[in-house]
């Protein structure tokens, strides 16, 4: 491969076979490859073809002589950087020297032949081809290497866009975490100090069965904020180590999410949220059980934060073989740019400095969907809420049994109302 690469292509063009031969025969070397031609046409066949690192032409050939052939090599990219050399029987004759030099040539050899001659010259325009072909090569290798290094380059600077960003995060990251886990804590310390001044003044008043249960109450729900907070946070770790784990098993998902509805009510009376649950019967498929739990906790927890003392949404249905979720609330809206971003971890809609949470909710939704197959997506106009959309594939046998008659039910303050399998109602108690 190496002797391939080395060897200099000769063209010698002549319309006497003869003396080709004798050409030939002058120029044979190993790291010599001699292309014989019989006539101009023939020559331009050849040329189309290989490059050579030298042309020598007969000057006196019918139909196209060297000189035509010359000026047609001249006039063509690919052979016009070719050093020509002509063979001449006419002598040293000025005007035909010149002839030739004007037409393109760079040497010119005289019949008959001087053999040392003949080789000094081709020996010298084989160096130079080489030597232009060596640097013609360390340019390539040059841009190259420049190229790849505009890239790397390209590549550091996004690099450290990403760590400054990351730095960014983590900062903001730390900061949101320190409020979060604070206020819990800080109402827990001081409903402990409270209780503490009462008992100091014997004040049994305050420990009346009624008010001990608002604050066994009042703890639950502020110790139940710091165990979403440390599991959020946990499940951010298993997904970067790719440990969160998926465990399916069968159950009815209309049940899960009117159970988890139920829960939340205390919270949605607590920021004013009036919700309506479409539902129908019910809704078999194999899934985490747990991890839905979540997904649902997490868009319910989104809507009351982003959409506080207006209506939350609820809809459950069957579709094209998946169960889907949409989860609808009348808040602060989220731009189109923001869309696809907040689904990111420790991201959080535009308008949303004074609302609480760590922004992990919508990224461990996102990654507990895509687990299952699934997928969540949003919808909306800032200004006038969202609809969070996930779809969860269901098995063949249970996508044509688990649509039935819906039901609907208006959730207000701490009371729910069903309407009949047959139609919808819209009950308030």
């Amino acid at each position: 491969m190496l002797k391939e690469v080395n060897t200099a292509k000769i063209l010698i063009v002549d319309d006497l076979p003869e003396n080709l031969l004798a050409l030939e025969a002058l120029l044979k070397h190993e790291d010599l490859s001699v292309f014989k031609a019989g006539s101009a046409e023939a020559a331009l066949e050849l040329l189309l073809v290989h490059e050579f690192a030298l042309a020598i032409l007969d000057v006196q050939m019918p139909v196209m002589n060297g000189f035509e052939l010359a000026e047609m090599m001249r006039s063509t990219e690919k052979t016009k950087h070719i050093p020509i050399v002509f063979v001449s029987a006419a002598g040293h004759d000025r005007n035909y020297a010149f002839k030739g030099y004007e037409s393109g040539a760079v040497d010119f050899l005289y019949k008959p032949l001087d053999i040392h001659a003949v080789k000094s010259k081709v020996s010298v325009f084989v160096d130079l081809y080489r030597h232009r072909k060596g640097m013609r090569r360390q340019l390539e290798a040059l841009e190259r290497s420049r190229q790849e290094q505009e890239v790397l380059l390209a590549e550091l600077r996004q690099t450290q866009v990403e760590l400054q960003h990351a730095v960014r995060m983590r900062d903001d990251f730390m900061s949101i975490v320190s409020h979060e886990l604070k206020t819990p804590l800080n109402t827990l310390i001081l409903e402990a100090q409270l209780r503490k001044i009462y008992l100091g003044k014997n004040n049994m008043a305050a420990f009346t069965p009624e008010k001990l249960m608002e604050m066994v109450e009042r703890d639950e729900r502020q110790v139940q904020k710091l165990v979403r907070l440390i599991d959020d946070m946990l499940d951010v770790s298993r997904i970067r180590t790719g440990k969160l784990s998926i465990r399916p098993s069968r159950f009815d998902l209309v049940k899960l999410v009117s159970s988890i509805v139920e829960n939340f009510m205390p919270q949605l009376n607590a920021t004013g949220c009036d919700v309506t649950v479409e539902l129908p019967e019910y809704i078999e498929g194999e899934w985490d059980e747990f991890r839905i739990e979540q997904v649902v906790a997490n868009l319910l927890t989104n809507a009351m934060r982003y959409g506080a003392g207006k209506p939350v949404h609820v809809k459950l249905d069957v579709k094209d073989g998946c169960a889907v979720l949409s989860v609808r609330d009348f808040g602060i809206g989220i731009s189109p740019e923001n869309q696809e971003r907040i689904f990111r971890q420790f991201e959080r809609a535009s308008g949303s400095e004074g609302v609480a949470g760590l922004g992990l909710g919508l990224y461990i939704a996102d990654q507990i969907v895509k687990a299952h197959r699934g997928t969540i997506g949003v919808s909306s106009i800032e200004g006038l809420g969202a609809t969070f959309s996930v779809t969860l594939p269901l098995g063949e046998s249970t996508a044509t049994e688990s649509a039935k008659p819906r039901l609907t039910l208006v959730e207000t303050g701490m009371h729910s109302a069903q309407g009949s399998a047959s139609g919808s109602s819209g009950l308030k108690a």
